[in-house]
């Protein structure tokens, strides 16, 4: 169950999904859901917690995403609030999200069931 505004996910970018997932198997014993060679989804007790997505280099910040029960009002509500949306809404497997900054400059997302 998702609670509206929570965190919900944490996604970090790594520059090889394949090698990482090793590292992070054998140091904390994680396991994945495969997505493709791009993307692995990060098994926690409840279900996925995370994910590990290949991006252009690494040693960037971790994405905090959080659940919305209106996607679009969110939306509106963080851009009134003067939020710089880096990432329109898009669909993804399971439902659309979009990214923003917050006042100091941290990315964060918000995801909805499709």
């Amino acid at each position: 169950m998702n609670t509206h505004h929570a965190i919900d996910y944490v996604e970090i970018t790594v520059a090889d999904v394949a090698e990482s997932k090793a590292f992070y198997s054998a140091a904390f014993g994680w396991t994945f859901n495969d997505y493709g060679p791009d993307y692995a989804g990060i098994v926690g007790h409840d279900g996925e917690v995370g994910g590990l997505t290949r991006g252009e280099g690494s040693g960037g910040s971790p994405v905090v995403i959080l659940y919305s029960d209106d996607l679009d009002a969110t939306l509106k509500g963080v851009r009134a609030l003067g939020a710089i949306i880096t990432r329109e809404p898009y669909a993804f497997p399971g439902g659309r999200r979009f990214h923003f900054e917050d006042p100091s400059g941290n990315e964060l997302a918000v995801w909805a069931n499709a």
